[in-house]
């Protein structure tokens, strides 16, 4: 079997999350790129999972911020000739 190319595969949900919390620095400036209540008002990990797993169209943006990340990340590492 050939390996999935989509960068979303076997990538659990809390993963992404804390990888979103830690390339924005915290919650508040992740709440500047998804402006959602789970990130703006009291967000913790726990609660912003919860929110996340019940709202499709929530789950959809942070998945796409993510893949927008990971392009970041990936140019930046060619750029800088890691």
């Amino acid at each position: 079997m050939e390996p999935s190319k989509d960068p979303l595969h076997g990538k659990r949900l809390d993963a992404i999350l804390e990888e979103l919390v830690e390339y924005y620095e915290g919650f508040e400036k992740l709440s500047e790129q998804i402006n959602i209540r789970c990130f703006t008002d009291n967000p913790s990990i726990k609660s912003s999972l919860k929110f996340l797993r019940k709202t499709d169209w929530a789950r959809t943006k942070v998945e796409s911020l993510y893949l927008y990340v990971l392009r970041q990340k990936k140019r930046s590492e060619t750029k800088n000739g890691k």
